[in-house]
């Protein structure tokens, strides 16, 4: 099981998503000049295009050069520094041999990074590569008679309604024949203000009013399949008429679609890309297989009744969902936890059961009853953010390789989730620039077994977590644990427990999710802090993974070394680069030797992030704007990675802090608005030291980086949030004095 679970990317993974030809094609398969648009996915948009036009052989040798060079430089570093501290022991300057040895180690390690960058990227184009997406038409093919069932959670807390309207419907309108859409509403049941009220009021509504939506369309292909089914069942019919009755149905649901695209309220990026990929694109796939049947019509056979029946079932499916709601919270026998894992667990738990509301000593509980409601228990769960949006063929691909036979230990496969194209406003442009290149990190994690599980979207193989599951209590109740939320990243977290049950995590080599960037410095701040915080507690169980798999005599150790190399730097880079970056700009450096051959150990990284942020569509001043931001962003994760080390001394977990999702801007904490200028002030410190002692390199090193930061805080930061963080830190100074116990509620605050 080992050694077949540990070449799934070569063999398993390959077979399922690139054998056409141990594939029948349909009879309604595409006309040739059709093939091309359809056979990778329903959904395009500007980076998929401006993606198909690389070359991905090229990509590999141009890496392969960048991982050389780095090499040499590293070479080189190591070479210089060891005679400078070799010099500073024999003259007994103690204090720069220590100097010199701490700035090496910071630039190992981000060379160490450099290095984790390349082998991501060279591993993310050769699977691009060798990448062939099957025909939607095959896929729907195999799986539309004999789809295992996938429910699709949307959890949700304290959302704006058209956020969550948005997700539900690129959940509800997937292009997948088995699926159940729930709504995890995770607001307090009880809400004291009227806004709270209002959000409540409106998440409850939303799954009656999609399927209100859906209603009419549903009945009217529900009741012409089963009109169909009654006149092909064993009977021969006149396949031209079927035909040209097939191609009118995928006419009128396409024409659905459309009226839905213009009737849509289009306020933001989200929304127009919300509508051209659930909407439009459908339209647009659902017109190719009209005129495939027109085409056929025409011809002198028809089409036989199986590829009929096939046809009617695809375009009912369309509308036949149910979309529902549930809210753990009512219920005082389910679990609390303020997260978003146990918002999934509580859900999960009570899969495959029937309950019923019970009413005990006043307070509602949910038992199981054999005569209740029936909670469905699907071979699959999807979960989809409340502010992330689904491609229409996402659930149809995924499950299709989960579903090969060689495919069985996978317990998790995903498409890494993109930024939004044409951001409203810069910082959210360049933060999403950040993303689109993760995108491709985790890609290629997957090509080196080290693929980790991104929660903003996933398909989850049920057997897989149930298989993790532990047990642990909660008020007095049981509470089942599939997601772990020991710490803030609890999908991370949940990557190791698979992989210590033998399961493995694959990333679909595709863009078909997207998820929505932080707007502003506030809502970044919580964001980018959260992940940064708990890589640290996660680092022992990396450890027993690896020490697991080197007793294994069937796992090729370079590849076990490979993955090591990749998964660690994943859990401590943003522990150990801030704070290295920190020290780097704030210790003298005796020699120059940071100024010598940081940026030149440096440059091939950032040649190559800039190459992909180009290809990516965005411009020639973006990468430098991403090297401001991450100056900016160096008080946010190292304040992440204090909240690490202040669990692990204490051992009380930290409390889970979402993304705020709202109209209105998020003030930063005034702590990191002036942390951002006691950084620059050591920046500008620094470089006037160096200017005095004549230091020309080392004052320009310096200036430079104080100018980056200084352009982060001005334009991508905005002084109007300093001010903003002022107000915020007084309004809660005063709730606070007003409070009793002098607590205020993180939320309200």
């Amino acid at each position: 099981m080992q050694q077949r679970r540990r070449t799934l990317d070569h063999t398993t993974y390959a077979g399922a998503c690139s054998a056409p030809g141990a594939r029948s094609h349909s009879d309604l398969a595409l006309p040739e000049p059709l093939v091309d648009d359809e056979a990778s996915s329903m959904h395009r948009c500007a980076k998929d295009v401006r993606y198909r036009s690389i070359r991905p052989g090229v990509e590999v040798g141009v890496t392969w050069v960048g991982i050389a060079v780095t090499v040499l430089a590293a070479l080189f570093v190591c070479g210089h520094a060891a005679g400078a501290m070799h010099r500073a022991f024999a003259a007994g300057a103690y204090l720069s041999l220590a100097l010199e040895s701490v700035l090496l180690g910071v630039i190992l390690f981000l060379i160490y990074g450099s290095f984790v960058h390349q082998f991501s990227r060279k591993g993310y184009f050769a699977r691009l590569r060798r990448h062939q997406p099957p025909r939607l038409t095959d896929v729907w093919e195999r799986l539309e008679n004999s789809a295992p069932p996938a429910t699709i959670l949307v959890p949700s807390y304290k959302e704006e309604a058209r956020v969550v309207r948005a997700a539900l419907l690129s959940a509800a309108l997937q292009h997948y024949p088995n699926r159940h859409v729930v709504l995890l509403i995770d607001d307090p049941p009880f809400p004291t203000t009227d806004d709270d009220r209002h959000k409540l009021a409106e998440a409850r509504a939303l799954p009656g009013r999609i399927m209100e939506l859906l209603a009419p369309a549903r009945r009217r292909f529900a009741a012409a399949l089963a009109d169909a089914e009654s006149r092909l069942s064993g009977r021969p019919v006149r396949g031209r008429r079927e035909a040209a009755t097939l191609a009118l149905l995928y006419e009128d649901a396409a024409s659905w679609f459309d009226h839905q695209a213009k009737e849509y309220p289009v306020a933001d990026r989200a929304d127009a890309l919300f509508v051209q990929s659930t909407f439009r694109d459908r339209a647009r796939y659902l017109r190719t297989r009209a005129n495939a049947c027109k085409q056929r019509a025409r011809s002198d056979g028809g089409l036989p009744n199986a590829s009929l029946l096939r046809g009617y079932r695809e375009v009912a499916s369309v509308f036949d969902v149910e979309v529902t709601s549930f809210e753990r919270k009512r219920y005082e026998n389910l679990p609390h936890a303020p997260n978003k894992a146990m918002n999934l667990n509580s859900y999960i738990a009570v899969a495959g059961t029937r309950v019923r509301e019970v009413r005990r000593d006043g307070k509602l509980l949910l038992d199981a009853d054999p005569h209740g409601e029936n909670i469905p228990d699907p071979r699959y769960f999807v979960t989809l953010d409340a502010d992330s949006l689904l491609a229409p063929d996402y659930v149809l691909r995924l499950i299709d390789v989960m579903e090969d036979p060689r495919a069985e230990r996978i317990g998790v496969i995903q498409t890494p989730y993109s930024a939004f194209p044409s951001s409203s406003g810069l910082l959210e442009h360049v933060a999403g620039a950040t993303t689109d290149i993760q995108h491709i990190i985790h890609q290629g994690f997957t090509a080196h077994d080290a693929t980790y599980w991104v929660g903003a979207n996933a398909v989850l193989r049920t057997a897989a977590l149930r298989d993790i599951a532990v047990v642990a209590e909660e008020r007095g109740f049981p509470v089942i644990r599939y997601i772990q939320e020991r710490t803030v990243i609890e999908d991370t977290e949940s990557s190791i427990d698979l992989l210590l049950r033998d399961w493995t995590l694959v990333n679909f080599p595709e863009r078909l999710s997207y998820s929505a960037t932080p707007p502003d410095f506030g809502s970044l701040v919580i964001q980018r802090r959260r992940w940064a915080n708990g890589g640290l507690l996660i680092v022992p169980k990396l450890v027993s993974h690896v020490f697991r798999q080197l007793r294994d005599s069937t796992r090729a150790k370079g590849r076990l070394a490979l993955e090591t190399f990749l998964r660690l730097h994943y859990l401590v880079s943003l522990a150990a680069a801030n704070i290295g970056l920190l020290l780097v700009l704030s210790l003298p450096s005796p020699d120059g030797f940071i100024t010598m051959w940081l940026p030149l150990s440096a440059a091939p990284y950032y040649l190559l992030y800039g190459r992909d942020l180009l290809q990516a569509g965005y411009g020639l001043r973006d990468p430098f704007r991403v090297y401001a931001l991450n100056l900016l962003l160096v008080p946010v994760h190292i304040g992440g990675v204090f909240k690490s080390i202040e669990q692990m001394w204490t051992g009380k977990r930290i409390p889970f802090h979402r993304t705020p999702k709202v109209l209105d801007r998020t003030a930063p904490p005034l702590r990191y608005a002036i942390a951002e200028l006691a950084l620059l002030l050591v920046m500008v410190a620094r470089g006037l030291v160096h200017l005095v002692q004549g230091r020309w390199l080392n004052a320009a090193f310096a200036f430079l980086n104080g100018g980056f930061l200084l352009y982060g805080i001005v334009v991508l930061m905005g002084l109007s949030d300093i001010r903003l963080a002022v107000r915020a830190s007084e309004t809660l100074r005063t709730l606070r004095r007003r409070s009793p116990d002098g607590a205020v509620d993180a939320d309200a605050a």
